[in-house]
């Protein structure tokens, strides 16, 4: 099975199923944007500080598996020189959707994360990546491409799942119970078939758990500094409120 067309067409399933990463901002909130009143995230709920992005008219920012109609919108309205890079037809189809609709410039590019060979070297100041890499077997070489198309000095941006999130069964999680199941590292096809076809039917994705060492160590072998970083949770009711899955961080290219 290749898992990298299996995502691409999970997450074009997922969009037309309005899953909530696929659901494009509207008119107003794009307007908003080109008049200085902006705010995305990386992860579920924090907005990311204003300050992790400085000023960004004119720059050269890459949204790296973040597409659909959301963040990277947001980005060209603020006056940013914008890349989307995405697996998926559909979320790159919703970028260019609501760029037409807003009259905005928004380049983009379809490929997998560990693998941007279709960008030049040092072509960009900024990399938005938000929670997507757990789709990746493999990070090592998301970061090392990373680096590769950001320019010294270039900040990167990435939300992070926790790999303690795979410990645990997914049927109690979404009841608000942790119960611990899963060995870690984690792979979706690690599960019997019995539980990874119906995974699959409902979620249309596979999923995989990636170390502290690879996520935030796999960064700062790369040539990354790592410069701040918050912690989140997910919405109410969603999962229970006993730990935060996920971290967001910033990182600055060591010249």
């Amino acid at each position: 099975m290749n898992v990298n067309e299996l995502n691409r067409e999970g997450w074009n399933r997922r969009a037309e199923e309005a899953d909530i990463w696929t659901r494009s901002f509207d008119s107003e909130t794009i307007a908003r944007a080109r008049g200085g009143d902006w705010e995305v995230v990386l992860t579920p709920l924090i907005p990311v500080p204003r300050a992790w992005f400085g000023d960004i008219a004119g720059k050269d920012v890459l949204g790296l598996a973040s597409g659909g109609g959301q963040q990277v919108p947001i980005f060209a309205a603020a006056g940013a020189n914008v890349t989307s890079f995405d697996a998926s037809d559909a979320q790159l189809a919703a970028d260019r959707m609501v760029a037409e609709r807003e009259g905005l410039t928004i380049r983009t590019v379809q490929g997998y994360m560990h693998d941007l060979s279709a960008l030049e070297d040092d072509s960009f100041d900024l990399i938005f990546h938000p929670c997507s890499n757990c789709y990746a077997p493999e990070i090592l070489p998301v970061w090392k491409e990373c680096a590769r198309v950001l320019r010294p000095g270039g900040v990167l941006m990435v939300g992070i799942t926790k790999p303690e999130v795979f410990i645990f069964d997914l049927e109690p999680w979404e009841r608000g119970e942790l119960v611990a199941k899963h060995k870690l590292p984690y792979s979706d096809f690690d599960l019997p078939k019995e539980e990874l076809e119906p995974l699959l039917a409902r979620d249309h994705t596979a999923s995989f758990s990636h170390t502290l060492e690879t996520q935030l160590g796999g960064q700062m072998a790369a040539g990354f500094m790592l410069t701040d970083l918050f912690e989140d949770f997910e919405p109410e009711g969603e999962a229970p409120q006993l730990f935060a899955p996920y971290i967001a961080t910033r990182a600055v290219l060591r010249d």
